[in-house]
């Protein structure tokens, strides 16, 4: 069986990481979430859940991935993690990491290539690569600065912290926490209406939210320039606003079209 693998009910699509015991990250994991990605990508998913088996989401690589490497496969190694990053943001549709237990390293980093991150309470999280030498390899320093500031992401990546995923909503790392025997049924519920609703408008938003991490407002609004023609025209706004004015808000249908 593939440790991590995608599935489609419906409109949701959600991709499972599924490695016992620890969900660490091995050279197959690392290949087998990249594979579930680009599988969700080329799907009819309007809204794309990801989480994991087990006691926890994962604490982080298993680090003997690391040792006896030379430099070309040192570099390989930085390929494929910057790859996988790079597949799950190029899921054009609104993505959910559900992350329960340990978050460690490697497995935030999965987690901040998605567009939101929800908690279970008790769960603890950290970029805590300095514990044995390393700084975050696939590219978590700079996601974790866009969404917490540079100084604050310093401070977790150089000290190695881990913290209480209710301390981390605070700083707006994490989009939600709740009970974990409620996790994964909440996030589907949530992920769902994500799925029912404007996809072209939340594509845009999410191709806008992108330019604006690499090229700041200007990009944004080139991005969004480009974006919002096509989004106006769209049977989505248009039927929205009918029903709005018809009936009020709430109680349009959207389908993508």
């Amino acid at each position: 069986m593939p440790a991590a693998a995608f599935e489609l009910r419906d409109q949701l699509g959600e991709i499972v990481i599924d490695n016992p015991p620890g969900n660490l990250f091995s050279k197959d994991l690392i290949a087998d979430l990249r594979t579930a990605a680009e599988r969700a990508a080329a799907s009819e998913a309007r809204a794309v859940l990801l989480r994991a088996e087990g006691d926890a989401f994962s604490a982080g690589a298993d680090v003997s991935i690391f040792t006896g490497l030379d430099q070309a496969e040192a570099e390989a190694l930085m390929s494929a993690a910057l790859s996988l990053i790079a597949a799950i943001e190029e899921i054009p549709v609104p993505t959910l990491a559900l992350v329960h237990g340990r978050c460690f390293a490697g497995a935030l980093e999965v987690a901040l290539a998605c567009d939101l991150i929800w908690a279970a309470a008790g769960t603890v999280v950290g970029q805590v690569e300095a514990v044995i030498g390393a700084f975050p390899f696939a590219g978590g320093t700079q996601r974790l600065a866009s969404r917490i500031g540079a100084a604050r992401t310093a401070q977790l990546v150089y000290g190695a912290s881990i913290h209480p995923a209710q301390e981390l909503a605070v700083s707006g790392l994490i989009s939600h926490v709740t009970e974990a025997a409620d996790l994964v049924q909440e996030g589907r519920a949530f992920a769902t209406q994500l799925a029912s609703g404007p996809t072209l408008a939340h594509r845009a938003t999410k191709r806008i939210l992108r330019a604006w991490r690499s090229g700041g407002i200007a990009a944004a609004d080139q991005m969004t320039l480009s974006q919002g023609p096509r989004v106006i025209l769209s049977n989505d706004l248009q039927n929205g606003v009918e029903s709005l004015q018809r009936s009020g808000p709430g109680h349009a249908t959207f389908a993508n079209s």
